[in-house]
């Protein structure tokens, strides 16, 4: 029985040839008319686009962006999954669109021979003339606005005031940080982190609230996506307890620092793997191949986040080294300093080891603390 091969989106560009279905041990390769039949017979639409905030950029492995939102939709109308793809440039796109490794082209281009223009939003080949004709019809006046305000929406960060109120530390005197402070101890030792590390990661990603959702769609107190959860074994019921979910935080983190290992040095690592928590490893690699281009060295975070912090520039974030495009470099850049400046209060404040007088949490608590023999110090920061 033949089945379609969908070919997961990525921002790590791979070559690409049409929609190809496989059966009888046969592969038979889209013919050049490859039209809407086509693409709905193999279940998936290519969108070619280029990186931006405007158009696609992906964050925690998430896709976002108007012109990705609006190819999702009309892809879910014809009943096909989207795999949207980058270009460096508008000569790329025709060129991919010309040679039928894209279906559609999601970004304005300059009259070419063969191509049809669908409300100057997207462009698709003359001879798809059933694509063409779906397309247009499904896109209507408004659509542009109704997208657009959706997207702004959805961004738009949610006022959490019973959250920003939460202290960053329950108790100064008494060294302890939070209620949920055996968990940390309890899962910092799957990475070799300093619990208190752990600790300061959780409060910046949800001031420790278990409940928390973003505007991104991260859930509970590590702000896990749904499908990072789903892949460090956290299923949809158990993503926002407490505990299930700071273990699935954890063990995410060890997969970064396995993606790290390059990194020798451990202090340094540290800073990319908390990059990378926040903005994905991919922009991370972007930032290192950056770097590397310009004569810095690419296993150093100073000179790296140089480059993480300019790739919400269209120079940097289309530069032919980039593989993954567009990041909110501000937010990742921000987001390992304020970790590392709320870890080192938290280390003047806190014991290393757990204080007998911390409480454990109040619901779902481990029947006993781990030994003080197996606690990681403060020296001790990546196995």
């Amino acid at each position: 029985m033949a089945s379609a091969v969908v070919l997961l989106a990525s921002c790590h560009k791979q070559s690409k040839m049409p929609s190809v279905m496989f059966g009888q041990g046969e592969d038979v390769t889209a013919s050049e008319d490859y039209d809407l039949a086509d693409i709905q017979a193999a279940g998936e639409i290519i969108v070619a686009t280029l990186s931006g905030p405007d158009t696609y950029y992906e964050y925690r492995g998430q896709g976002f962006g108007l012109q990705y939102h609006i190819a999702e939709a009309y892809a879910q109308s014809i009943g096909a999954r989207l795999r949207m793809e980058i270009a460096n440039d508008t000569a790329e796109l025709i060129r991919r669109l010309s040679d039928g490794e894209a279906d559609m082209v999601a970004a304005s281009l300059p009259a070419t021979e063969g191509f049809e223009t669908i409300h100057d939003e997207w462009t698709v080949r003359s001879d798809s003339p059933e694509l063409l004709a779906s397309a247009s019809a499904w896109w209507k006046d408004d659509t542009r606005s109704h997208y657009l305000a959706l997207e702004q929406q959805r961004t738009r960060p949610a006022r959490k005031t019973s959250v920003s109120a939460r202290p960053p530390m329950l108790s100064r005197q008494k060294g302890i940080i939070s209620q949920w402070d055996s968990y940390f101890i309890r899962y910092s030792s799957l990475i070799g982190w300093d619990w208190r590390l752990l600790a300061a990661q959780c409060y910046q990603e949800s001031a420790f609230d278990p409940k928390a959702v973003s505007w991104a769609g991260a859930q509970g107190l590590m702000q896990l996506m749904p499908a990072t959860a789903a892949r460090m074994g956290i299923s949809l019921a158990q993503v926002f307890e407490p505990e299930r979910n700071i273990e699935g935080g954890a063990r995410y983190l060890r997969h970064l620092s396995e993606i790290f290992d390059d990194i020798p040095n451990r202090q340094e690592r540290l800073n990319f793997v908390l990059a990378a928590y926040n903005g994905g490893p991919g922009h991370v690699r972007d930032a290192m191949a950056l770097a590397a281009k310009h004569g810095k060295n690419p296993k150093r975070w100073a000179d790296v986040d140089y480059y993480i912090l300019h790739l919400s520039e269209p120079a940097y974030y289309r530069d032919p080294v980039v593989k993954c495009g567009y990041l909110r470099g501000s937010e990742t850049s921000g987001y390992v300093r304020q970790i590392l400046s709320r870890w080192a209060s938290y280390r003047g404040s806190a014991p290393a080891h757990h204080s007998s007088a911390s409480p454990l949490p109040s619901s779902g608590a481990p029947s006993r603390v781990r030994a003080r023999s197996d606690y990681i110090n403060d020296t001790t920061l990546i196995k």
